[in-house]
């Protein structure tokens, strides 16, 4: 168990303020928050990587305030992943396990075993310049978990890899921390990435924790406007009824709208799906019958790069989000008709406990 109290620092444009968390053992934490936020400076502190003159770090009831980097037990994945361009993927991994002398066949046996935990087993002869970003964030990983640590800490882990990529490292990574039991954290500004991975999540804006909350609590019950602004109005309906399929499907009446969502377990009280996960089509696209529908444009609202668009449909109005270039090749004006998929993955569901 990770607790931080009272966590207060000064670092630059950075300030972290009166920062107060605990993280249990062997749960899964995302720090969620917008670019300069703090996030990565709060995971720097965990690191012992800045001296702290206000607040306290402890981990298991250990007070590891005053501690080096090498005494935590803790792994560490940084940002840019931090490769040594002149050892190979073996040596790079073997660097993790530290100064400590050790017999070379125990060592070689420890960076095979990580190899094939992270999938890098082929790539052990290589030099980090001929890897690919998703290979070098394994080695990275893999470096990091070299020593055993108990707590292991990502620091945008999958902010520089093509969306193909991330997303099958996001599983990835889920797994590994399943079959090692450790105490995950982890940093991002990606909302999706957050709900799709973590046990709990805190929110944090301009150096203060705003929320800490499941997922789903988070994006049903944003606490303040600042949570609110930063999560983005997702769509938000309320069912009246789910009915069961099987094979983890249910289906739910919303209003005039009936879904099929993902989710296992008691009845579904209500739906939320991003803006930016529905589907906006002037044609009628193949397979609509699944949570697809038909509506009439009311609105349209340009924001930074992407175009907020509401659709009416029945007695509904849901609000999509479509990046700017691809609202620019399409014929979209208020009063047009177009087709609409909610994509199933992408709905999450409020359990009523």
């Amino acid at each position: 168990m990770i607790e931080i109290r009272d966590l207060s620092l000064r670092l630059g444009e950075f300030h972290l303020k009166d920062i107060n968390l605990t993280i249990d053992d062997g749960e899964y934490f995302v720090i969620l928050g917008p670019t300069g936020a703090g996030k990565t400076v709060l995971l720097e502190c965990l690191a012992g990587l800045h001296r702290l003159r206000q607040g306290r770090l402890y981990e298991d009831g250990r007070d590891i305030t005053r501690l080096t980097p090498e005494e935590r037990n803790l792994g560490y994945v940084p940002q840019d992943y931090v490769l040594f361009p002149f050892l190979n993927v073996r040596r790079n991994i073997a660097f993790g396990l530290g100064p400590v002398r050790r017999n070379r066949d125990e060592v070689m046996a420890r960076v095979d075993e990580l190899a094939e935990l992270v999938g890098v087993t082929h790539l052990l002869e290589r030099q980090p310049r001929t890897l690919s970003g998703g290979e070098k964030q394994r080695v990275a990983l893999a470096r990091a978990l070299a020593p055993s640590p108990r707590v292991l800490l990502l620091d945008e882990p999958l902010g520089a890899l093509d969306l193909r990529t991330a997303r099958y490292l996001r599983l990835e990574l889920k797994r590994i921390h399943r079959e090692l039991g450790l105490t995950t954290v982890h940093i991002t500004h990606d909302l999706v990435e957050a709900l799709e991975m973590a046990d709990r999540v805190a929110v944090v804006q301009d150096g203060r924790v705003e929320q800490v909350a499941g997922p789903e609590e988070m994006l049903f019950s944003p606490e303040g406007e600042a949570v609110a602004d930063f999560i983005g109005a997702p769509n938000i309906l309320s069912c009246d009824y789910s009915r069961e399929l099987g094979q983890g499907l249910v289906e739910v009446g919303c209003g005039d709208l009936k879904l099929t969502v993902p989710h296992e377990g008691g009845a579904v009280r209500k739906v939320a799906i991003l803006p930016r996960h529905i589907y906006v089509s002037e044609t009628r696209p193949p397979g609509l019958s699944v949570n697809g529908f038909e509506g009439r444009v009311t609105a349209i609202t340009p924001v930074g790069n992407t175009v907020r668009i509401w659709i009416e449909t029945g007695a509904t109005t849901l609000m999509a989000e479509i990046p700017s270039y691809l609202f620019a090749e399409m014929n979209l004006a208020v009063g047009r008709e177009v087709f609409i998929i909610l994509r199933m993955r992408r709905i999450r569901c409020y359990e009523k406990k």
